[in-house]
């Protein structure tokens, strides 16, 4: 597994957590309107991410030989595609963020100002979940030197 892969997989295992502690935050404040009291409960994420950081400067930085090479090629390939299919899902994302509120509050409707951070922050997530998930499926899914795409 080279280092495109592992930063791949970490970056959906951060997305994973990221979501986790979104929606923990999103339920705590605006479906029960409390704020945490207690010290580890605020700052249990700020802790867990610290960790999976340390984590994952262990597991990108370690190879598998010391032979292995950081990138070649067909890494860069895998990244253009898979930048250019992550560019595609923005557009369609933001272009679906703007024209469904429209169809829904008509012409005369408001969107209060934080759910734009809200839209924002989910096409970035979205984005970058795009792109992880390109890159492993043009690797094969972790299968060492064979890929479903055809170069």
């Amino acid at each position: 597994m080279n280092k495109t892969q592992k930063s791949a997989i970490y970056c959906l295992a951060a997305f994973l957590f990221s979501a986790v502690v979104m929606a923990y935050s999103f339920i705590s404040i605006f479906i029960l309107k409390s704020w945490p009291e207690s010290f580890f409960s605020r700052f249990w994420s700020m802790i867990a991410y610290f960790v999976f950081i340390v984590g994952s400067i262990i597991f990108l930085r370690k190879k598998q030989s010391p032979n292995e090479p950081d990138f070649d090629e067909r890494d860069e390939l895998i990244k253009k595609r898979a930048v250019l299919v992550s560019f595609v899902s923005i557009c369609i994302l933001l272009a679906a963020a703007c024209i469904i509120p429209r169809f829904i509050l008509g012409e005369t409707g408001a969107i209060p100002v934080y759910v734009l951070t809200f839209i924002n922050l989910g096409v970035f997530m979205i984005a970058m979940l795009v792109y992880n998930v390109v890159v492993l499926v043009q690797y094969g899914w972790g299968r060492e030197g064979k890929s479903k795409l055809k170069m």
